[in-house]
This record gives C-alpha cells, sequence and structure tokens, in this order.
C-alpha cells in the first residue's frame, strides 16, 4: 500500500511510522499542516482492524485538526497520532513510555493530547519522556479547580454548537422538549447528554459499553436503545460523539432527524454525503467547527497565563462561526462542509 497515493493522504507534511519491539508499541504520528504553529492533536489508541484502517484513521483526524484549528482562530497546524491496540488490555506504561519518546523524536512538530483510548494520566507520565504532551494542567473551574482533560470544554462547545443548529434549522433558542440522540457516552457524550438534559430535552442514547448506559438512564433518564437503532429514531437532532465515518451510504437512508450535530470527529465517511444530506434537508453542523472546545481548551493552557472567562467566550464564539458558515451555505446553496473547508482554508494556506 502506497501511503502517497491514499485519498486521505492530502498533502501532509510528515508520517512517521513508531516501533518498539519490547513493548509492543505500534503508532503512526502525522503532522498535516504547520503553517500557522506546532502541530497539536490527540493521541487516539484504538484496536483498529488492519494498519490501512489506522492510517487512514491518523490522516483524516490530522487534517481536521488544521481545519479545527483555523476555524478556531488559534496559532496551531494541525496533527494526530495512533497507536493500535485495546487501551483496556494492551496499554503499558512500557508502550506509553515507548510512545512519548517517539513523539520526543518529532522535535516539538507534533504536540499530543488526550483523545479516545487515552487521557489525563497517560499524558501526564509521558510528561517524564516528552515536552511535547498537553491538556496535563489543572484548571479553575466553576467548583474549583478541574484536570486538564479538554473533554469537558469540548462538551461544552459541541453544546453551544446544537443551540446554533437548532437556530438555524427550526427556528428556536430553547432546547426544551426537543428530541436528541446521543450516540457514544464517553467523557465528552455524557456531558453533552447532561447538559442537554438539564436544557429541557429529551434523550435517547448507546454506546458500545454497557456502564455508560446504565449511568445514563439513571442518572439523565435516557432512553437506551440499541447501537443499529440510534439512526433511524424520530428524532430532532442526532448527536454523533463515537468514531467517525458513520454518516455514510448505509446510515443516510435512516436518518430522520432533521440536524446532524455531534462531538464525533470525521462524521461524513466522504465529502459527498455532506450533499447528500443537504439534499435530504438534514443541516449538518461540521464536526471540526462544533467539537473545536477542546483544542480551544488545550491552546489556552499553552499560553502559560490561563484565564478562565476568556477561555470561556473563546468556545462560545463556535456559535457564531457556524451561524456563519449556514448563512453563506444557505446563500451559496452549497453544503455546509464545503463552506466550512472555504473559510478555513483561507486562513491557514494564507
Amino acid at each position: 500500500m502506497s501511503v502517497f497515493n491514499l485519498s486521505d493522504f492530502a498533502d501532509h507534511e510528515q508520517v512517521v511510522f513508531c516501533s518498539d519491539e519490547k513493548s509492543g508499541l505500534k503508532a503512526i504520528i502525522a503532522v498535516h499542516n504547520s503553517n500557522l504553529g506546532p502541530a497539536l492533536g490527540g493521541c487516539r489508541m484504538w484496536p483498529y482492524a488492519s494498519e490501512e484502517e489506522a492510517i487512514r484513521d491518523v490522516l483524516r483526524l490530522s487534517r481536521g485538526m488544521t481545519y479545527k484549528s483555523a476555524m478556531a482562530n488559534l496559532k496551531l497546524g494541525g496533527g494526530k497520532s495512533v497507536i493500535i491496540g485495546n487501551p483496556r488490555t494492551d496499554k503499558t506504561p512500557e508502550l506509553l513510555k515507548a510512545f512519548a519518546q517517539a513523539v520526543e523524536r518529532v522535535n516539538g512538530r507534533y504536540i499530543a493530547a488526550e483523545d479516545s483510548g487515552t487521557g489525563v494520566d497517560d499524558m501526564k507520565f509521558m510528561s517524564q519522556f516528552t515536552d511535547h504532551v498537553a491538556g496535563i494542567i489543572d484548571k479553575p473551574s466553576e467548583n474549583g479547580v478541574r484536570s486538564g482533560d479538554p473533554s469537558p470544554a469540548t462538551a461544552y462547545g459541541t453544546f453551544v454548537g446544537i443551540k446554533a443548529a437548532v437556530q438555524e434549522r427550526l427556528g428556536r433558542d430553547s432546547l426544551a422538549g426537543l428530541r436528541i440522540a446521543v450516540q457514544g457516552l464517553g467523557n465528552v457524550g455524557f456531558d453533552l447528554a447532561r447538559q442537554l438534559k438539564e436544557a429541557g430535552a429529551q434523550l435517547w442514547v448507546t454506546d458500545i459499553h454497557r456502564e455508560p448506559l446504565l449511568r445514563a438512564a439513571k442518572e439523565i433518564e435516557a432512553t437506551v436503545v440499541a447501537p443499529e437503532e440510534i439512526f433511524g429514531l424520530d428524532v430532532d437532532v442526532f448527536a454523533p460523539c463515537a468514531m467517525g465515518a458513520i454518516i455514510n451510504d448505509q446510515t443516510i437512508p435512516q436518518l430522520k432527524a432533521k440536524i446532524v450535530a455531534g462531538a464525533a470527529n470525521n462524521q461524513l465517511a466522504e465529502p459527498r454525503h455532506g450533499l447528500a444530506l443537504m439534499n435530504k434537508g438534514i443541516l449538518y453542523a461540521p464536526d471540526y467547527v462544533i467539537n473545536a472546545g477542546g483544542i480551544i481548551d488545550v491552546y489556552y493552557e499553552r499560553t502559560g497565563n490561563f484565564d478562565r472567562a476568556a477561555l470561556k467566550s473563546h468556545i462560545e464564539s463556535i456559535y457564531d462561526n457556524l451561524m456563519e458558515i449556514f448563512a453563506r451555505a444557505r446563500k451559496e446553496e452549497r453544503p455546509t462542509g464545503e463552506v466550512a473547508d472555504a473559510i478555513a482554508e483561507e486562513r491557514f494556506k494564507r
């Protein structure tokens, strides 16, 4: 397989394949673009079915980070990394050390942070072996102090973005009484569901793990459904908060929601699926715009002068970014994803 010929290669500046026989590490670091600054992006650990699947995922995620940071007006480039393995059974201190040393060898062009399968404790451990990690510093919050985990910021930004999409598509300021399906109840998905419940929404949820479903049913009175049922529910909003490529030829015909707006990365399996959503009358909130809260959070951490009020205001600008995209897409009769890409490229290519 030629990496250069993959459609997802998309002019990446650097792709590094990392391995360590002793720890069993198999990982990939991808730097898509560094025009605006160093490439900051999460480290995902996942039991990919094949190396090709892992390569495609890291390339798509890395490119998305370039566009995400540009749309959020951050002085950052785009990068991502993936570790091939099951985070529940394969993650060891030796493996994390080997990966941190691999990050160090990239000499600061890539900065790692938390993602699916990794957390704050993992990043803190890795910081013993490289300076190029983020999301590890405790931050002030409404309830005192929270960890460096950026997922609360991601969830809040997604919540704000859903409100923008509801205003655009349904003409409503309030989420009270709206029916919302949340796919994926990890740190971000569960926190988002909690905020939606507090805003008065009715929730249907699914996840591949049983524990968060039990918690959602008990704590936020959500209705639990099987993973394959989540797409066809008669709801107002479908919020993907799990893995990518879930908006595709198989799922789009099932969708009854008027809005697709969630925290997952790379929700469209292919760019053409944005047009398919538009033709079906479904408003799509481009994923890298709506889920930018986490990267904004980490960016403010790295300034060395954390300002909680400024961070909150910056995250809330996601609402205005989306409304600009929606208005331009409506005027130009183009898919929202195409419009978002055009705006981002104007910023990081100039």
